[in-house]
């Protein structure tokens, strides 16, 4: 057999495409890795804490501080009058204080900061301030927001077709309603931010947040400076999840304000209780909804009335209800349909982003009216949902007019329904059922298409800088930011495979608004696309100046030198990168280059409800198999299927990774974290003790993740598809397969009316609901 030749092995070589280790992997699990809070403080640094309102709704003439200040330690307390600039961090709408000024609207807003010589006397002297309140009604759940007419943004509504007409043409009708809870995004890096004053008014903020360009704004905003004065910078997170996207900006700010007024060093870290009573969470929703469907369960009309509990502020309430609109879809053509969404203002925390960003409340929405089709008809889901799906060439437009024209729903699910044995283990859960009284196993398989892009298009873009040292060694920085989830690594890998080096020798900074400016968020899934993209840009242009020199040492066309395997092959010759890195150099060849990149192709006409926001659709499905004690309401995921398209995926592993992630994160949020306010309106679930996320124990025993081969139809970075989001629609089937249980109970003739989370208390009001009507 023939030896490959070098051109050949240079041609096969890539850096991309390949499994690999999470960059800070070896740090992880060392302990070595840098979080905000291990950055050695500089000297005088001193600690802050917030003090608290604990009341929902109140006005307040004044606030009685001698306490506060006289305590243990205290430096100086600060309050809205202290701020030199706008006391606001809202991110779109100017709804949000840093510090309430006479009007708390949420048990737990921040009302001052205290600060100390330690972070545990601030705290504690934060507890010691007398406030008179004057009480106000307060309004703490969407229903009743819905009914009172309180919203934080003007209703939306989305039109296609004669819905009304179509509802009353068809032949059979469902009407129903169902409540889906928020979710706390748990991070386990809690909020923080440390300010160091520097000279000549500026002032540097090393934080934990997705995006530092608008915590550069809101602190300048807030100091009364300019952009230029203020640097925000972010090596690495301890999680996000959406939480640190508009969410960290309170934390700069207050932290900034007083280093600025104390010419000091001050540093903000959330304990555990207060990040929870302080931050928003995931939009709950409650939705109103009549659907009418053929014989064979073709949908024909579908109305939908959504209200979220925005809390008091906008925040980015507006955004998730617009994509949560744009995901009721979910994988099927609507032809007829009307959706409503409001953002109902209520005295809570102000809801902010977290993975899905609205659309698994989109989505799931839909998944719950096919499923009580299925019922109704006596069909398998599976089926309803099929011959739903949209069509390639027909049927193939989305209500908000965008053409779904990389459809693979049909060939995923098809392949997913037969790796499963989906229907041999539909027969044999059925005989099951029947010969147990009490326990009950439930089945469901649940797609998804999620579309991928910010729905305002102009955040759509990103920057990025290389530069290649005269050793061969490459540094990059870019605008997104690491929260675990392998962004660096991926744009490490999009460099090496640009400039033929292994990823030994590439290596990322922070991520620095002084270096890459007017970042957007790492949000929406499209950290890696955008960054990914910019990257590979500034690696192009470097890779390009390097082979026109090569060429012209060496021989031979530009356009036919090779990249790879840490080597340049050019005329016949093979030169160490090195190498020709150094002669480059020598002969003042340019060895750095910024890179940017705008997503193509996008509009939106927030009035209309109607453009082409997304670049490109995800699409992915999940079996799951569930075990319910009837007479305790405890349930038991047995096995969980998942097949996802990723498209040529940039690294399998942290792929895989991630979906499995985004699963169990999306399963916590549908049955065990319960998100309740007392009367009074004090979140009660504020910590672990209260609030469930999933153990290891909650985890499969037998979990099936694999990816889809498809590569991308949209030009992406290297034809691979966005992973962070999309995933956590796919445990959808673990609620449905918990609903399919129940529904065991009455033999499959009553719909249960279980709401999320399925809790097990849930759960056994749902199988009692079933027993009483099948009785």
């Amino acid at each position: 057999m023939n030896q490959p030749t070098a051109p050949e092995l240079a041609n096969a070589w890539t850096a991309v495409g390949v499994a690999r280790p999470h960059e800070s992997a070896a740090l992880h699990v060392l302990g070595q890795a840098t979080y905000t809070d291990d950055i050695p403080e500089v000297q005088g640094t001193l600690h802050a804490a917030l003090g608290l309102s604990t009341r929902p709704h109140a006005r307040f003439a004044s606030i009685d501080l001698a306490a506060v200040r006289a305590s243990r330690g205290v430096v100086a307390v600060f309050t809205a009058q202290d701020i030199p600039g706008l006391n606001d961090c809202g991110p779109i709408i100017h709804d949000d204080p840093i510090f309430a000024d006479g009007l708390v609207q949420y048990v737990g807003q921040p009302m001052f900061i205290v600060v100390a010589d330690t972070h545990d006397n601030a705290r504690r002297a934060a507890r010691l301030a007398r406030v008179d309140y004057e009480d106000l009604p307060a309004i703490l759940t969407p229903q009743a927001a819905r009914a009172a007419g309180s919203f934080v943004l003007p209703p939306m509504k989305l039109e296609r077709g004669d819905c009304q007409a179509a509802f009353e043409r068809a032949p059979h009708k469902v009407k129903g309603e169902l409540y889906v809870g928020g979710q706390e995004q748990f991070y386990l890096e809690g909020q923080i931010a440390y300010a160091i004053p520097r000279e000549d008014r500026g002032m540097l903020v090393q934080c934990s947040t997705q995006h530092p360009s608008e915590m550069q704004h809101v602190v300048a905003h807030a100091l009364g400076l300019h952009s230029h004065h203020v640097t925000v910078e972010c090596r690495r997170m301890g999680g996000g999840f959406g939480g640190k996207e508009s969410q960290s900006a309170l934390w700069c700010a207050a932290s900034a304000i007083a280093a600025a007024k104390l010419g000091r060093p001050v540093k903000l870290r959330a304990d555990r209780d207060d990040d929870m009573l302080v931050t928003g969470k995931r939009h709950c929703f409650h939705y109103e909804y009549e659907v009418g469907y053929e014989a064979d369960g073709r949908i024909v009309a579908a109305r939908v009335d959504m209200v979220s509990r925005a809390g008091y502020s906008a925040d980015l309430s507006g955004p998730v209800a617009t994509r949560a609109v744009c995901h009721f879809d979910n994988t099927y053509y609507l032809s007829d349909v009307e959706i409503r969404a409001a953002c109902g203002k209520t005295n809570t925390q102000s809801n902010t982003a977290f993975r899905g960003f609205g659309g698994p409340q989109g989505a799931i929405a839909i998944e719950y009216v096919i499923d009580e089709i299925a019922r109704n008809l006596g069909m398998d889901a599976l089926d309803v949902r099929r011959v739903n799906f949209y069509g390639r060439d027909t049927n193939n437009v989305t209500p908000y007019g965008q053409v779904v024209s990389d459809n693979v729903i049909h060939e995923l699910v098809a392949q997913l329904e037969q790796d499963s044995g989906y229907r041999a283990r539909r027969a044999a859960i059925a005989e099951f059922n029947r010969a147990s009284p009490v326990l009950k196993k439930g089945l469901a398989l649940t797609p998804v298409k999620f579309g991928i892009a910010f729905n305002v298009t102009h955040l759509n873009q990103a920057g990025a800088l290389v530069h290649v040292y005269v050793d061969g060694s490459v540094l990059v920085n870019h605008g997104g930011t690491e929260m675990g989830q392998g962004i660096n690594t991926k744009v490490m890998q999009c460099v090496a495979h640009e400039l033929g080096v292994d990823m030994a020798h590439v290596r990322i900074s922070a991520t620095d608004t002084s270096k890459v400016a007017n970042t957007s968020a790492t949000a929406a899934s499209t950290g890696a696309d955008l960054n990914g993209k910019a990257a590979q840009d500034a690696a192009r242009k470097i890779r390009l100046r390097l082979a026109e020199f090569a060429a012209t040492m060496y021989g031979g066309d530009a356009a036919a030198v090779r990249f790879a395997d840490d080597a340049v092959h050019v005329n016949g010759n093979c030169i160490p990168f090195p190498e020709l890195v150094q002669k480059a150099y020598l002969a003042r060849v340019q060895l750095w280059s910024d890179g940017f990149y705008a997503t193509p192709g996008l509009h939106w006409n927030p009035k209309t409800m109607n453009g082409n926001p997304f670049s490109y659709f995800a699409y992915g499905a999940a079996v799951a198999e569930v075990v319910v004690d009837t007479l305790t309401g405890e349930w038991k995921l047995l096995r969980a299927d998942v097949l996802y398209d990723a498209g040529r995926s940039l690294n399998p592993a942290i792929d895989i990774g991630q979906v499995e992630g985004a699963f169990i994160q999306g399963m916590g949020w549908l049955t065990t974290e319960e998100l309740w306010w007392n009367g009074e309106g004090r979140l009660m679930t504020h910590a672990p003790s209260t609030y469930k996320i999933p153990a290891i124990s909650d985890c499969p025993h037998d979990f099936r993740v694999a990816l889809f081969d498809n590569a991308n139809a949209t030009d992406s970075i290297h034809r691979s598809k966005a992973v962070g989001e999309p995933p956590l629609l796919l445990p959808f089937s673990v609620f449905f397969a918990i609903r399919d249980a129940v529904s065991a109970v009455g033999r499959h003739k009553v719909n249960p009316p279980l709401n999320a989370p399925a809790t097990c208390e849930a759960i056994l009001d749902a199988v009692a609901a079933v027993e009483a009507k099948a009785a």
